[in-house]
């Protein structure tokens, strides 16, 4: 691959994932087993009112109340989930006297759930776990159960929660959020909005790619990010085109969660950087935001992963034969470009601010910029970025 050094002799790298994942048609009717297994009987489950209208909660309540479960619903989740959101279902948990989680939905849902657990196990406020491995004690029993093919949120120890005061996007990275079992049910998925879909399958898509570029990616990494942006290919246009199309939301299933196995152990970088500031500062769709982003930061990493992108390029469908390796690198951008347009990604930020209804201004960029070059992600860059990169980047994206 040559760009980038992934075999670290004379250290010791780690691999995170749960203990339990389970992949596939009806898995989610175990949920009252692997509750039981980890002697979980009254939990919390953390969701949001979209899940809720659109009945997937209570599908999954449905398959609690016949197996004689106990639970308590906290439904208030929102898609950038701040620190009163969890503040709100921790208070529940405690008033309720819940002794494990059970997060349904996509990232919003399963990061809020595991602030809870932070609080649950250490105490104190979410925003003393801000960072890597700031806690002490190991989690409440927790389940997790995917409804979208995006974050890998279901299966990483990454948690991001916005600072309300702040207008800031906290990184919490800790081994100990990661749940004890993650659940990917297609049948959960199946009619998801297109637009949902492309947001989260782009997500998986930056986490393959920057994992697999990331200065701390080492071959098990690259093994999982490589069927990851293969999979992404061949898939997350048909599940936009299709929503009931089984195979191919099966198929992102499995994308997403490799995705998720590279950045849980190669972490991200500057793209995830720089679309925590997006999404925090007016409440965007984090996917939506990486979508953006993703081919800006790609063309200028370029010359510190070559081959990677090269590789990328081929793995994204790109004929690279006969081209140069800088020729070849930069096809991997123009594949990103075109997955981007092919599922209907919007052009850029201000786009997707009038998408959403969002007054952006391109004034916010030096605050957000700071906050990047202050974000853990940014550190697994395959190139050093100075202010003056990520200001260009942002107005190239604007």
């Amino acid at each position: 691959m040559g760009d980038v050094k992934n075999l670290h002799v004379g250290q010791i790298t780690s691999f995170y994932i749960p203990p339990v994942t389970l992949v596939g048609s009806g898995s989610c009717k175990q949920i009252p087993d692997r509750l039981a297994c980890r002697d979980a009987k009254y939990p919390l489950i953390v969701t949001d009112k979209g899940i809720v209208a659109c009945g997937i909660l209570k599908r999954i309540t449905d398959i609690l109340d016949e197996a004689n479960v106990k639970y308590e619903v906290y439904d208030g989740a929102v898609p950038n989930p701040t620190d009163k959101n969890v503040e709100e279902a921790f208070a529940m948990y405690k008033e309720k006297g819940c002794d494990s989680l059970l997060t349904l939905g996509g990232g919003s849902s399963h990061d809020c759930g595991k602030g809870v657990g932070f609080l649950v196990a250490n105490g104190g406020k979410i925003h003393d776990y801000e960072g890597v491995d700031k806690s002490s004690n190991p989690f409440p029993p927790y389940v997790a159960v995917n409804t979208t093919a995006g974050t890998a949120s279901e299966m990483t120890r990454f948690c991001v929660i916005t600072d309300t005061s702040r207008k800031v996007k906290m990184a919490i990275v800790d081994w100990r959020c990661t749940p004890g079992v993650a659940i990917d049910d297609p049948d959960l998925m199946m009619g998801m909005p297109a637009g949902l879909t492309a947001a989260t399958g782009m997500d998986a898509l930056t986490h393959a790619v920057e994992a697999y570029v990331s200065i701390a990616a080492t071959p098990m990494t690259d093994a999982c990010a490589e069927k990851a942006i293969e999979y992404i290919d061949r898939f997350l246009r048909r599940a936009v085109a299709n929503g009931n199309d089984k195979e191919a939301r099966e198929g992102m299933c499995y994308a997403q969660y490799l995705a998720g196995m590279a950045f849980n152990n190669a972490s991200l970088g500057h793209v995830h950087a720089m679309a925590h500031q997006l999404g925090g500062f007016y409440d965007l769709p984090h996917g939506f935001c990486n979508a953006i982003l993703l081919p800006h930061v790609c063309e200028y990493n370029l010359i510190g992963a070559r081959r990677r992108f090269g590789r990328i390029a081929r793995l994204l469908g790109e004929n690279t034969d006969g081209m140069t390796v800088n020729e070849a690198a930069m096809a991997a951008v123009t594949a990103i470009k075109k997955l981007s347009a092919d599922v209907d990604i919007p052009s850029g930020i201000k786009a997707l601010g009038d998408m959403f209804g969002k007054k952006v201004s391109m004034d916010d960029i030096p605050t957000m910029v700071a906050n990047a070059q202050k974000d853990a992600c940014g550190l697994t860059n395959p190139r050093k970025m100075s202010d003056a990169a990520v200001t260009a980047i942002y107005c190239a994206a604007w």
